[in-house]
């Protein structure tokens, strides 16, 4: 946590070259790039390319074939659809009130900075760990990517007791008013009882009514049933020494969140995500198909009254 994330730099990267080599896209991030920075988006890159036969030892083709392989493959599927789910259900939510929007771990996203116009009402909350955020505002500052006046930064530890104090003392925060929380890519790397005790602290922090978006790995996960592309991943997390141990099974999450009160709004399988959000980028690119990563599901649920 001390370091930055290199899971989070890579989804950029995918985000990145998704929306500039696609004219039909899952999702369309217009800023990934910019706010990566030209001589590290070629460096992943070129890292990528002569990782190729760690992802497929029998691939042939050129060193851009072989990148578009693994971006299509192995790196775009999970942070393309949890994004595009999560900004789909943020549009809704603000239609419906939510004033706050409050961005748990987040790293490289660029919402903030390319919010639409239903945006502006919003009052947008960034917390991540200390150093992610810093090296987040220093990208931004070398960018000159600007930061809209909705704008706020805030740090944390997600797995200590008492990461939402600063949040809960701050003067633009109001706890009465309904919020939409995005927790992508965290709970992977989160113990059950911190995943949990998150849940209890967002229980805490936010009135009935608002909603929580997030990604989990199934409970095959971590197991001999895992995918090889799914074992890919788990090993390069492993590499870059940000392990992923959790996983769970849709029963287990929907008790977890009952206990946290908490109700299922909307849940996708991977089968489901695929149908839903990749049909008319596959439709337009038949040569590039991609599917929804393996043992990944998506879910949108509300604080219930207590």
């Amino acid at each position: 946590m001390e370091q930055k994330s290199m899971t989070a730099l890579v989804s950029a990267f995918a985000r990145a070259y998704h929306s500039q080599n696609n004219t039909v896209t899952i999702f369309n991030d217009s800023l990934a790039r910019q706010l990566l920075g030209e001589e590290q988006y070629a460096g992943i890159a070129k890292s990528m390319e002569e990782g190729i036969s760690f992802f497929n030892p029998s691939f042939t083709g050129t060193k851009e074939e072989a990148l578009r392989w693994i971006v299509d493959s192995q790196l775009s599927p999970s942070p393309l659809g949890r994004a595009a789910f999560a900004e789909k259900s943020l549009e809704c939510a603000v239609f419906l009130g939510a004033r706050q929007y409050l961005i748990l771990g987040a790293g490289y996203d660029t919402f903030a900075y390319r919010q639409p116009q239903w945006a502006k009402s919003l009052r947008i909350f960034e917390i991540d760990h200390p150093a992610a955020a810093k090296d987040k505002r220093d990208r931004l500052a070398a960018s000159e990517i600007s930061v809209p006046d909705n704008v706020r930064f805030l740090t944390a530890d997600f797995a200590q007791d008492g990461w939402q104090t600063p949040l809960k003392a701050h003067a633009d925060f109001h706890a009465d008013q309904t919020s939409f929380c995005s927790v992508l890519g965290v709970s992977y790397y989160l113990s059950e009882n911190a995943w949990k005790g998150l849940l209890l602290a967002l229980r805490d922090l936010l009135p009935e009514g608002s909603s929580v978006v997030f990604d989990y790995p199934d409970e095959t996960s971590h197991t001999a049933q895992a995918s090889n592309r799914s074992q890919k991943q788990a090993a390069l997390a492993d590499g870059a020494n940000e392990t992923m141990t959790a996983g769970y099974s849709y029963e287990k999450m929907e008790r977890l969140l009952g206990d946290c009160g908490f109700l299922i709004y909307e849940h996708l399988t991977p089968e489901e995500m695929t149908r839903q959000y990749f049909s008319d980028y596959n439709r337009a690119n038949p040569d590039h198909t991609m599917t929804a990563f393996d043992h990944v599901n998506y879910c949108l649920a509300v604080r219930k009254r207590t």
